[in-house]
């Protein structure tokens, strides 16, 4: 997909107290497509929920460790106000209970500051696609506590059920994660293309048209 082809959704709210990250993000987003006056910095939790109180937000950079405040305090208020624009964590943090925290509380994909320039140019893009990114050293994190064990009674009644096959219920158990299609590609060594196909028949079989729909309606239904 051409940078042309990218949806990119304004304004883009940064919040991030460091003046060189900010600097570092508003280069990534103008090469992006962005223009300058579709991007709102903020360097404190206070000006980030004072911004929310006075206009829409449609993408949000969020650093998590501010001067007066953890960003996760941010993601839950836009949260209350806006189930669905895309906000992706770019933190220093990456012990296990803050990632998943920022997770729980509504940050679609966590990304660690050590990342270069075109890591986070590529975690920005799958956002605006879609995507979920998950830095490569959390995933490996999430992933290493993962347990499959428990995994198979609920594959066995899924397959009785005709609802989901083994692999799509793996797939799936991995989109839960905040895996993206790219990553969980290369985590079950399929293609891409593979993985988006079963993650279509998987919206098809939940009756759903986005990833958290569908982690939704597969946890209202006792699947994950």
């Amino acid at each position: 997909m051409s940078q042309n082809e990218l949806t990119l959704p304004v304004p883009v709210f940064i919040l991030e107290d460091d003046a060189i990250m900010q600097q570092r993000l508003k280069k990534i987003l103008l090469e992006i497509g962005y223009t300058q006056d579709a991007l709102i910095f903020a360097q404190t939790l206070a000006q980030g929920i004072e911004t929310l109180q006075q206009s829409p937000i449609s993408f949000a950079l969020v650093d998590l460790g501010l001067p007066d405040g953890n960003g996760t305090d941010f993601i839950e208020k836009l949260r209350q106000m806006d189930e669905s624009s895309p906000v992706l964590v770019i933190s220093a943090w990456s012990t296990q209970e803050t990632i998943l925290k920022a997770i729980q509380t509504g940050a679609t994909g966590y990304l660690l500051k050590e990342r270069d320039d075109f890591e986070i140019t590529l975690s920005i893009r799958s956002i605006l696609r879609g995507g979920a990114p998950i830095d490569p050293f959390i995933a490996q994190q999430i992933l290493s506590k993962i347990s499959f064990e428990p995994q198979v009674k609920e594959t066995a009644a899924l397959q009785q059920n005709n609802l989901l096959s083994t692999r799509e219920f793996e797939i799936l158990q991995l989109v839960s994660q905040g895996m993206s299609n790219r990553e969980i590609a290369d985590f079950l060594h399929l293609s891409k293309y593979t993985i988006e196909c079963h993650i279509k028949h998987i919206y098809r079989k939940l009756s759903v048209s986005s990833r958290s729909k569908a982690i939704n309606t597969a946890r209202s239904l006792g699947l994950l």
